[in-house]
């Protein structure tokens, strides 16, 4: 959908167009699932949470303003009312990507091999990639998570994050340089 038709469907729920408003929930709650799925690390949290954000984001919709990209609106209300739950209920995971049902792996990505051995190898590869992520900060792994799975522009992260672009960049290179030196640790690389 090309920015000026979603536009137009923000300013018809806006107006209190409930069936503009349903097709903007359809074209973003894949994504806004597995961003929230990722955070979270339970299947039912992240569909509690999802349609929470989506009440949130109804609610909160007569008040938005065309300045910021809708998506990343609805991603920081996502990021907000994950973080409550997580601080509620005091605790802060990831879930491997091996573990996800089929159904919620991103189609996007490729497998990484048809071959049984390179597929094995992707895997392991994969597992300790989810190790190293889950030792991360929260503020860490949600930056890797906007940047490298929902490819948001820094602007765009900064904006959903409600920090600096200049943080954005920063704490992303912290992130990634963590992210490598605990693969490499866990990977037994030097």
């Amino acid at each position: 959908m090309t920015d000026d038709a979603e536009a137009g469907l923000v300013a018809r729920a806006q107006a209190g167009d409930t069936r503009a408003f349903a097709a903007l929930v359809r074209q973003h709650q894949e994504r806004v699932f597995r961003f929230i799925l990722r955070l979270s690390g339970r299947r039912e949290d992240a569909m509690d949470m999802t349609q929470e954000t989506f009440m949130k984001a109804y609610q909160a919709l007569p008040a938005w303003q065309p300045q910021a990209q809708f998506r990343t609106w609805l991603l920081r209300i996502a990021h907000n009312t994950t973080l409550d739950l997580l601080r509620r209920q005091q605790r802060v995971t990831f879930v491997p990507y091996a573990e996800l049902a089929a159904d919620e792996q991103d189609p996007a990505l490729p497998d990484p091999a048809p071959q049984p051995d390179e597929l094995l190898a992707g895997r392991q590869g994969i597992a300790l990639l989810e190790r190293a992520l889950n030792e991360l900060p929260i503020e860490h792994r949600e930056i890797l998570l906007l940047r490298e799975l929902e490819d948001l522009s820094y602007t765009e992260i900064a904006s959903t994050l409600d920090i600096a672009e200049g943080t954005v960049k920063s704490r992303l290179a912290r992130a990634r340089s963590a992210v490598l030196a605990s693969y490499q640790r866990h990977a037994g690389e030097t």
